[in-house]
């Protein structure tokens, strides 16, 4: 091998025909010829391998040609994969779509003149042309306006055409759409609730070129509650300003309605599925600095769960014999008075007697060594809220209305009814009788004078009236006492809430991972007017704001609060709670 000074002129081709010479000059052993840039001679071909070719310097001053990979090349039209060329002489050899020309330049340098080959334009090709379908065509130019005019009839002027003479009537999710040819302008596919709307466009789109207007959404959501009134909600909306304005300056012009429309919230053509909740930022928008224009309002400003919200209000029973409920914070350890005297942590403690009888009950009762929250709390069927308590059901395996016993029946009090449990016990049989406990000495309530005596002798009303409201006795043990002008034996009404937070909503089945004392702080709580609910500082350890990073559970406003609030407390907003798509 010896070093040979090449020179390599490139030949191309502008767009009128003007030939581009370039010449560069290689000073080396040998040359590299393929498509990969790394070679002297680079050659953008598909045809052509990354290495195709080396040429090299030959003691002789002749050039070996020596195919590096396996397609070969031409070398004066015969393929070959290797060849010796005499410069002098020169050669020309094919490599793709190109060929090299092989030569002694005038100053005795080694000459490589690469060119690209021009499709055949000759005869062969004019002959070919009269079996093609472009001798029967338009030309390109005519077919592109053809193609144009297709497209405009097919997808613009049908649908047009059909919309404007289509017959008019009331939106219907089951009818057969009569405008023509308009899936085309689809964005996307609906949810799944207006999913039976695909094929019938006009039933939102009334007009042509119009956003979907207010009232075209209220022929089939006519039941839709209000957020709020609309006086309210134009005082609590911030006006647009800057180039916000101007936008809703130009979307008017168009029909677009203004802030505040169904649009606004509801997007649509944003693929199958159930639609998307509303972002956060369009709740932050008014409720973010509510209070700077809404000055009586009650509500505190929110902005993002993790950064900005109020404690949380409860509606509660403020004082014993109160019959209407109040919302009030949480801040304000409020108590709730529901009309019972139950201590839960008498009945979660793992050493009290409630604890020993639940023991005697046993498995087959369905208790275990300690009471459970769901030995008397059970869920409901949907498992977002629990069951109210039930006596017969929850309390009176342990406490038991029994108050005689004929032959080896038991007879029960009713419970209740406060008129029909005095008529019962009036009527039990005069005659004294053996106690139920048959001598044995017991010590304590179950002793002669306690509360759970058994010698049911005959009953005096005044006794009865005087002793059984009191804390210790048959009805107080467990309820307050009522109005006293309805009588000695008035029962405060009991109250089981089975929703406190009413413009919110908490749904137990996504959290039933939890163990319920992680919330509810029971087993400290001695009394039944405790409120025993998690405060916002408990949600945070799991729930912040919808662009939180570090929340485990990444939380918008919709997660919790619905925009249109259904009527009554009870009623569960459906798209929140998950009951419905």
């Amino acid at each position: 091998m010896m070093t040979m000074l090449f020179r390599i002129r490139t030949i191309d081709f502008t767009a009128a025909g003007r030939e581009l010479v370039r010449n560069r000059e290689v000073s080396a052993d040998s040359l590299g010829v393929g498509r990969a840039t790394s070679n002297a001679v680079h050659l953008p071909d598909l045809a052509v391998e990354q290495e195709h070719l080396r040429i090299s310097a030959t003691p002789a001053g002749a050039l070996a040609l020596v195919a590096a990979g396996s397609l070969g090349f031409t070398i004066d039209g015969r393929q070959v994969m290797s060849a010796s060329v005499d410069p002098a002489r020169g050669a020309e050899l094919g490599v793709g779509s190109y060929r090299l020309e092989l030569a002694r330049d005038d100053d005795g340098t080694t000459l490589i003149t690469v060119r690209q080959v021009a499709d055949d334009e000759g005869e062969g090709k004019d002959r070919l042309r009269g079996f093609s379908l472009a001798s029967a065509m338009p030309g390109k130019r005519a077919m592109s306006w053809i193609g144009i005019a297709a497209i405009l009839i097919a997808f613009l002027a049908i649908p047009i055409w059909t919309h404007l003479n289509r017959e008019r009537v009331e939106p219907d999710l089951n009818a057969v759409g009569a405008v023509r040819m308009d899936a085309s302008w689809s964005t996307g596919a609906l949810s799944s609730v207006h999913h039976g709307l695909e094929d019938n466009c006009e039933a939102c789109h009334v007009e042509p070129f119009q956003p979907v207007q207010d009232a075209t959404c209220l022929t089939c959501h006519e039941d839709i509650a209000d957020h709020a009134l609309a006086s309210r909600m134009d005082t609590g909306r911030p006006a647009p300003s800057g180039g916000d304005a101007l936008l809703w300056r130009i979307a008017r012009t168009f029909g677009k309605p203004g802030p505040g429309a169904c649009t606004d919230c509801h997007t649509e053509h944003e693929g199958a599925g159930r639609m998307e909740p509303t972002a956060q930022a369009f709740c932050s928008d008014c409720h973010n600095t509510l209070d700077a224009r809404l000055t009586d309002t009650a509500l505190g400003n929110a902005r993002d769960f993790g950064e900005l919200h109020p404690e949380f209000k409860v509606a509660v029973l403020p004082t014993q014999g109160a019959s209407r409920a109040v919302r009030v914070s949480l801040d304000s350890n409020p108590q709730d008075w529901n009309g019972l005297r139950f201590p839960h942590d008498v009945h979660l403690d793992a050493t009290s007697g409630v604890t020993q009888m639940a023991r005697r009950l046993g498995e087959a009762a369905g208790y275990g060594e300690v009471l459970q929250c769901s030995n008397c709390h059970t869920p409901t069927a949907d498992g977002v809220r629990f069951l109210p308590v039930n006596m017969e059901n929850n309390c009176e395996a342990c406490h038991s209305l029994v108050y005689d016993q004929v032959g080896t029946t038991f007879r029960t009090l009713r419970h209740g009814n406060i008129e029909q449990t005095q008529a019962d016990l009036l009527a039990a049989d005069r005659a004294p009788r053996r106690p139920v406990t048959t001598g044995r000495r017991r010590p304590g309530d179950f002793a002669e004078g306690g509360i759970y005596y058994g010698n049911f002798t005959r009953v005096m009303p005044s006794v009865l009236r005087s002793s059984v409201m009191s804390e210790e006795g048959l009805c107080g043990e467990c309820h307050l006492p009522g109005n006293p002008a309805s009588g000695a034996l008035a029962v405060a009404p009991v109250t089981q809430r089975d929703r406190f937070m009413i413009h919110g909503w908490f749904d137990h089945k996504a959290h039933r991972q939890e163990d319920c004392a992680s919330c509810h702080a029971t087993d400290t709580s001695g009394s039944a007017t405790d409120l025993l609910l998690p405060g916002i500082a408990s949600c945070r350890d799991c729930h912040e704001g919808e662009a939180s990073r570090t929340a485990a559970v990444p939380s918008g406003c919709a997660m919790c609060h619905s925009y249109h609030p259904p009527a009554g407390l009870n009623t569960a907003p459906a798209r929140i709670a998950g009951l419905r798509p």
